[in-house]
């Protein structure tokens, strides 16, 4: 069988860095107020030459570098973000020059937190058709610049940020070979008005700044999460007791401990980095998977479990044996 496998992680963060202290010099917080119900103590912030597609390009050419392979050698980029450089053309078409690449298939998928894993999938089964050999996966966002300032509730709850995966076709004959071994997705557009945002070009005609009802979103992630990790687990065929590591979206601490407790896992196999990034949106799962391969905690082998959930509602989960 053909498998998709992880041959590389990067990302990128902007210069910026705000603790919770400075923020609170602006907006009407405190960093104990942000850390008890969030976790959050610091976040990055992009700057006026730091967009999107700059930062997908730098989480892109680290992930290509630790596949130790040349851009030209990518024939397929999907890019998972809620922030694009333009309404058009594709973020991934940027990226695509940005690297160098003269040609490949470059598209963007849009399904916000749960962007990065609606993005794997969709690069699994192209590359599991055998048109494709090396994708690169991409979650990049710039929340900062949809973000109401004046919303105490929400601004302090996200950062900027892009993580990267190559992905290659390898031939395994054994089941227990490496690669994404099995997704799940969901969406369910009736919850549209618990996490939005107010704009868009064929309504406002603007932008618009996001809007969430923290509480509801709280009760509905933890629920769906523990689902769709669930049963991402039984079509791989396996339990929650071979899970290595548990590569959770880094939305708030309370919904990550949540998770982990009602999938009967223990704490010390969650990569947590919302304490440093927040939520990154779409970018924050690559971020973290980069940050557990890269410190030496996530080794080929391991049994890793990624999910997300965001607006939409749209949520799912992909089991890879890396």
């Amino acid at each position: 069988m053909i498998r998709a496998v992880v041959t590389g992680t990067g990302s990128a963060l902007p210069a910026r860095r705000v603790s919770n202290a400075e923020l609170a010099e602006t907006v009407d917080t405190t960093d104990e107020w942000i850390v008890e119900r969030t976790g959050i103590r610091f976040r990055h912030l992009a700057g006026p030459d730091e967009t999107t597609a700059t930062l997908a390009r730098d989480a892109a050419f680290a992930a290509i570098a630790a596949a130790g392979i040349a851009a030209d050698q990518i024939d397929l980029i999907v890019l998972a973000t809620a922030t694009p450089d333009q309404t058009f053309p594709a973020t991934a078409t940027k990226v695509q020059a940005m690297l160098g690449i003269d040609d490949c298939v470059a598209f963007d998928v849009a399904a916000v937190c749960s962007g990065f894993l609606y993005a794997v999938q969709v690069a699994d089964a192209m590359i599991r058709t055998g048109i494709h050999r090396r994708a690169l996966v991409i979650g990049a966002e710039t929340f900062s610049r949809i973000l109401d300032w004046e919303d105490r509730t929400t601004c302090v709850l996200f950062g900027d940020g892009a993580g990267a995966i190559v992905l290659e076709a390898q031939e395994s004959a054994e089941a227990d070979g490496r690669g994404i071994l099995a997704t799940r997705l969901h969406a369910d557009g009736r919850h549209n008005g618990l996490l939005y945002v107010d704009g868009g070009p064929s309504t406002t005609g603007t932008v618009g700044k996001l809007r969430m009802k923290g509480r509801e979103v709280f009760r509905h992630a933890v629920t769906n999460l523990a689902s769709v990790m669930g049963e991402s687990l039984a079509l791989a065929g396996l339990d929650a007791d071979t899970v290595d590591w548990l590569v959770p979206h880094q939305a708030n601490a309370r919904i990550l401990d949540a998770t982990a407790r009602k999938l009967g896992l223990s704490p010390d196999k969650v990569i947590v980095t919302v304490d440093q990034h927040a939520n990154t949106s779409a970018a924050s799962v690559p971020l973290a998977l980069d940050v557990g391969v890269r410190d030496g905690r996530v080794k080929q082998g391991d049994i890793v479990v990624l999910e997300a959930m965001g607006g939409g509602f749209t949520w799912g989960a992909a089991v890879i044996r890396f």
